[in-house]
């Protein structure tokens, strides 16, 4: 499938644009525009613009608050629970990692939860914040639908629940995982049904168990976990973490954002931050992990693997990629934004005319 190029500036602003269009509020519209496109600009093609027309609905039928009042309803010195008022997720988590940086000064540590939150993006933007502070940075999320059953079920009571932690480095890139509980998130899925393309085995099964490979049939199945049982567990307690602890849906109470666009979604994330110096130096911290980053790397390789990638690796090259060469969009989505931006009554997005 044919991609066009779009340079980072160019897809912020369009996505502002829209956002203002909806009546966001200038900042708020800035704020969200620019998560958005660093999702398309590291790679995350799941979670970027790609989610555009779907935030479009639900602001136009009512399921997110324009203007939210995110407040904190619950605090301590080392925590607390923020009340996203229904807002865009963006938005509320972003609040959500600013009040724990600052906890974490004082404290050492501070864990803060959301509740009425929505659909924030890819983790790894919030985990990688507290990076820029000398901190670490772990987050939960309460995926948006639920796509996965107990293990050895049926009934889809739990979602993706992803989970990201980024570790600051010195002279090397910062460590950085970001996955889902299940073998792809379904961001992925959608972005494959994007594109055309169809999903590999082991993604998702439908309910014979046979494997599911056309994205397009993905209603007609589940996804499966990481490590079977495993991940099934993993996926459970970062739910009862990331949702049910900070009082925000888990279970058979998460709206499925993909076809409802009015219910209040009261998605849950939570962010845990450790600044290094409660441990000691920052920077010996940081030249330890550049030491273990370059062992990982340097490591002997089994025949045929060119290279051994340390989590976040693949990300960084693409950001500096993409800030070159300008952020691959598929014809199909691009044609989809454009019908927004007339619908909308804003200037399509421009491209830098490169195709691949």
């Amino acid at each position: 499938m044919k991609h066009h190029r779009v340079h980072f500036e160019d897809l912020r602003r369009f996505i502002e644009a829209a956002f203002l269009a909806h009546e966001l509020p200038a900042a708020d519209a800035a704020r969200v525009a620019a998560l958005m496109a660093e999702a398309d600009l590291q790679g995350s093609d799941g979670h970027g613009v790609i989610r555009l027309p779907q935030y479009s609905k639900r602001l136009r039928a009512g399921g997110i608050n324009r203007r939210p009042d995110i407040r904190v309803v619950q605090e301590r010195a080392a925590m607390a629970v923020v009340d996203g008022d229904n807002g865009m997720g963006h938005l509320v988590v972003s609040r959500a990692v600013d009040i724990a940086i600052e906890k974490a000064r004082s404290a050492g540590v501070a864990w803060v939860g959301t509740r009425l939150s929505n659909h924030a993006g890819p983790a790894s933007l919030y985990a990688r914040r507290p990076l820029e502070h000398d901190m670490l940075g772990l987050y939960f999320a309460v995926g948006n639908a639920n796509h996965l059953p107990p293990w050895g079920g049926m009934e889809m009571l739990l979602s993706t629940n992803p989970i990201s932690v980024g570790i600051p480095a010195d002279e090397e890139p910062p460590v950085v995982l970001d996955m889902a509980t299940t073998v792809a998130a379904y961001g992925k899925v959608k972005a494959k049904a994007k594109r055309g393309e169809l999903m590999p085995p082991g993604w998702m099964i439908d309910r014979q168990g046979q494997p599911l490979l056309d994205p397009r049939r993905a209603s007609e199945g589940f996804l499966l976990p990481i490590g079977d049982h495993k991940g099934y567990g993993l996926a459970l307690v970062v739910g009862l973490l990331a949702g049910t602890l900070a009082g925000a849906a888990m279970g058979r109470d998460v709206i499925d954002f993909n076809t409802d666009h009015q219910t209040v979604t009261n998605t849950g994330q939570a962010i845990l931050v450790i600044d290094l110096r409660a441990f000691g130096d920052p920077a010996h911290f940081k030249h330890q992990v550049d030491r273990l980053v370059r062992d990982m790397r340097g490591s002997e390789r089994l025949p045929g693997v060119e290279r051994i990638w340390l989590p976040g690796e693949q990300s960084f090259e693409k950001r500096r990629r993409h800030a070159q060469e300008g952020i691959p969009i598929s014809a199909a989505l691009l044609d989809e934004l454009a019908g927004l931006a007339a619908e909308l009554g804003v200037e399509p997005m421009a491209t830098n005319g490169v195709q691949t």
